[in-house]
């Protein structure tokens, strides 16, 4: 089955790096396993949607009547692609990256890739939750090995957060386990709840589910691990985390929070919308003050996935689609921000904005490739955020599930101005300007980063310009999701 190819690829392989005998050996090992993991789903995207192929269902623990249930709907397909994108060029970009042991941090690496394909996949409630956690307890040990010197301190943040939110999702899903018709853990027998689960209840079953996707996501004020994480985690483990991680958030939100609980989602939707408006503008005024590139970074995706979140609570078909789509163009970009970062940093061993300063003279090709990158991540037309943008503005705007939806399109309106100041600003101060003692030094990256970053730009254009194949991918599963969103809310 192709689907379960999608995880059992990377989880092989990363068992497997365990045992290779040197560290090189292992490199080129995760590179072709994740290389072999983007062609199967390359294969996936060229079925028929119908396909037996692109699902599996065989009994699991059938003393639960849970299943290792797993379909690539769209919008699965969607995101283990933009997971079997990312590894290539995440490995390709580390490559001269020195790891001690690093045998097992790319068998870490690969078994956090089976992890988060797990979960983009599965269709019933604790396989869900069994891959959640598969995902993060790699991702922890990454951080806490590999990470810098106050790794100890943000990776155990992370973990706690992280877990307690797991912990309240868990008693979400059993409290909906013995609340179906069945007695089941799929997601059609949840669905099967929204008639049966009184509204009181769908209350607080929906901050149980919210407060675990929040922190994953992260929103606002769940948001305090992802700054001091993502600057101590090593470069290749951040892009994991902000690039497909947080993406788990935003699908448990579409695919198992909103249409298993629309009364509760409807009932509280002007409260989470409010934290997300608030942490965009709180993100976004860090970020326009930052002197620390990983920092910036950093509170610019707390910024975006707040947009995300608060176009998926607008419950509107142009929303929903607009999220989806960016899901997809926000990983790609992120990526490409730390990849610049990560070169940056090696190079001249600060990450100081204000230490730096003319490096268009000494790097062009740098330069060139950032500027691509930071103007998809502030939406510029043709590149590939814009459509997403636009529809999630849309989307907002139009929405009738809130009477405070001008005012949320205004202000997410002010959080993108925001974000073109601070990343222009940035560029400006990095690449323009007179050289200083520190930059006089500096060369152009060498050609496989460039590769690496070339491929992200060709990503960025191919999108911008014609988005059409991505929305039609997601198009059938975000009706169908939207549908059960809308249960007696509009």
């Amino acid at each position: 089955m192709v689907a379960f190819l999608l995880i059992l690829v990377p989880f092989i392989a990363g068992v497997a790096a365990f045992f290779f005998p040197s560290t090189r050996g292992a490199r080129a090992w995760a590179l072709l396993a994740s290389l072999l993991t983007l062609g199967v789903s390359v294969t996936a995207l060229c079925l028929d949607k119908g396909s037996h192929l692109l699902q599996l269902n065989v009994s699991w623990l059938p003393a639960l009547d849970s299943r290792f249930a797993i379909r690539l709907d769209g919008i699965g397909q969607l995101l283990c692609l933009l997971s079997a994108i990312s590894f290539p060029l995440i490995f390709g970009s580390t490559w001269r990256t020195e790891y001690r042991n690093g045998r097992n941090f790319y068998a870490l690496m690969l078994l956090t890739q089976a992890g988060m394909m797990g979960a983009f996949l599965a269709m019933d409630a604790l396989l869900f939750y069994f891959f959640w956690e598969l995902a993060l307890v790699p991702a922890y040990f990454l951080s806490s090995i590999w990470g810098g010197e106050r790794r100890i301190q943000a990776t155990f943040k992370f973990f706690i957060y992280t877990f307690t939110g797991s912990l309240l999702m868990l008693i979400a899903i059993i409290y909906l386990y013995f609340h179906t018709r069945n007695h089941s853990f799929s997601l059609e027998s949840f669905y099967g709840l929204r008639s049966l689960i009184p509204a009181s209840d769908q209350g607080w079953l929906f901050w149980l589910f919210f407060v675990a996707f929040a922190i994953k996501m992260p929103i606002f004020p769940f948001h305090s691990w992802q700054p001091d994480t993502y600057e101590q985690s090593p470069p290749a483990v951040t892009m994991v985390l902000s690039g497909v991680m947080v993406k788990m958030g935003l699908l448990g939100l579409i695919r198992w929070l909103a249409p298993t609980l629309p009364i509760g989602t409807w009932a509280w939707g002007d409260t989470v919308s409010g934290l997300c408006i608030a942490g965009m503008i709180y993100a976004s005024l860090i970020a326009l003050r930052q002197d620390d590139l990983k920092r910036l970074v950093a509170y610019s995706s707390i910024a975006h996935m707040g947009l995300m979140c608060l176009a998926v609570f607008a419950t509107t078909r142009s929303g929903l689609q607009g999220v989806v789509l960016q899901i997809f163009n926000h990983g790609i970009n992120i990526i490409g921000l730390w990849i610049v970062v990560d070169l940056i940093e090696k190079q001249f061993h600060t990450r100081k904005i204000s230490a730096l300063g003319g490096l268009a003279a000494r790097a062009p090709g740098l330069a060139l490739l950032l500027v691509v990158v930071a103007l998809a991540n502030i939406a510029l037309p043709l590149t590939n955020a814009f459509m997403g943008e636009f529809l999630m503005f849309n989307g907002i705007f139009s929405s009738e599930a809130t009477i405070y939806n001008v005012l949320f399109t205004v202000s997410a309106a002010l959080c993108v101005i925001l974000s073109a100041v601070y990343m222009l600003n940035m560029i400006q101060k990095l690449f323009f300007g007179p050289v200083n003692a520190l930059t006089a030094v500096g060369r152009d990256i060498r050609l496989d980063e460039k590769l690496a970053l070339a491929a992200i730009v060709v990503l960025i254009l191919i999108v911008g310009i014609y988005p059409a194949p991505v929305i039609n991918l997601t198009h059938e599963a975000v009706e169908a999701v939207l549908a059960k969103m809308n249960y007696k809310i509009i």
